[in-house]
């Protein structure tokens, strides 16, 4: 019997469920604590309806847009996440020359497999983002900025909500992360659940390791290693006054990732922020935090004129990216679906899945009656 054809993000999740190793799986599909924010994200979308309009001229509906300056042929762009050269063999440079191939920006995780060159050489025609931690080690922090620039990035996203990682209970079960035999065998059995996963990614993916750290880290030997190095970094002194420090030292655009609440947005402008990523790490830090649909109004409202508003948390389609740009993003970032198309079918599922959203965006465009991104607006949401 010939397989369906995967079309949307939940049928590349259960693909993604079949060829991973739990651990990997869970590690990407979970949040923190009872997962009510991860949920709340998703829903808080959902519970937003749209108008639809009729005898409209809607001829040449037009999608394209710029984030952070850069172009882009919808708003979206690939969020920063962790680990994904795990997922798929080589996966951060698979997923950026989909993005390139499909005209949006690719964001490489300060913890992703493949190093800053690597990415770069496998999308050449763009310049890509890259998501960075303030670290304790400040002259590690310069480094990586001076590293970035060299590979031709022009974009930081700089991650302000990981004082320490959320309570993650899904890796605990999983034994991700945690030292001893019992962990290591529960994770083993796992592995060689999936052996096309062992042979694709576990033999013919390597190195695994942090590559952008590598250089930085001539300790490390193993992803453990790397993971252990990482966890200690994480500095719960870090205040405005680092983001002015990282200001002085970047000549592109800052981009501040995990602003939840209007009073932090005006202090990240103040800050030298370029633009904001409203987010909640995706459910994954502070379990009971507001969904990001929730709060973006009310922090566009506050800063929209002085900065750019994107959005991340939740969002599963292009349906989806209108209601985001409806409240007033600008743009909106994405993680798990992205990984979830990688993982499930590579790089032609990262493309799919993307030109899937494109043409859902471009629908709901015409059906609402607006022909540009920019003209999208409270306007077009239901009233209760």
């Amino acid at each position: 019997m010939i397989a369906r054809c995967p079309a949307t993000c939940d049928d590349y999740r259960a693909l993604a469920r079949r060829r991973l190793p739990r651990f990997l799986f869970d590690y990407v599909d979970g949040g923190a604590g009872d997962e009510r924010t991860m949920a709340a994200n998703v829903e808080a979308w959902a519970r937003l309806g749209l108008r639809q309009r009729v005898m409209m001229n809607v001829d040449g509906v037009a999608t394209a847009t710029t984030l952070a300056g850069d172009a882009a042929s919808f708003p979206v762009a690939l969020a920063p996440v962790g680990l994904v050269g795990m997922m798929a063999r080589r996966g951060e440079a698979q997923a950026a020359r989909a993005a390139e191939a499909v005209g949006i920006p690719f964001t490489l995780s300060t913890v992703g497999i493949c190093g800053l060159e690597e990415v770069a050489a496998a999308s050449p025609g763009r310049l890509y983002w890259f998501q960075l931690y303030m670290l304790r080690d400040r002259g590690l922090v310069a480094a990586m900025l001076e590293r970035a620039w060299a590979a031709g990035v022009r974009t930081i996203v700089f991650t302000v909500d990981l004082p320490l990682p959320g309570m993650r209970h899904r890796d605990t079960r999983n034994g991700l992360g945690q030292a001893g035999l019992r962990p290591k065998l529960l994770r083993l059995v796992q592995v060689l659940s999936r052996p096309h996963w062992v042979v694709d990614v576990g033999i013919r993916g390597k190195p695994h390791s942090f590559g952008s750290l590598g250089p930085l880290v001539p300790a490390a030997r193993a992803l453990d290693d790397f993971r252990a190095w990482v966890d200690a970094q994480f500095d719960p002194t870090v205040t405005w006054s680092d983001i002015g420090w990282v200001r002085e030292r970047w000549r592109g655009k800052l981009l501040l990732k995990g602003v939840l609440d209007p009073d932090d947005a005006i202090a990240a402008v103040s800050a030298g922020a370029d633009a904001l990523v409203v987010s909640n790490h995706g459910g994954r830090q502070l379990d009971g935090a507001s969904a990001t649909a929730q709060v973006l109004p009310r922090i566009v409202a506050r800063v929209g004129e002085r900065a750019e508003v994107l959005v991340d948390g939740g969002i599963r389609s292009g349906i989806d990216v209108f209601r985001a740009l409806a409240l007033g993003a600008r743009g909106v970032l994405v993680g798990r679906p992205w990984v979830y198309a990688l993982a499930g079918d590579g790089e032609r599922g990262v493309r799919a899945l993307l030109a899937t959203w494109h043409d859902e965006l471009r629908r709901t465009m015409t059906l609402a009656g607006v022909t540009r991104v920019g003209d999208i607006g409270p306007q077009h949401l239901a009233r209760d």
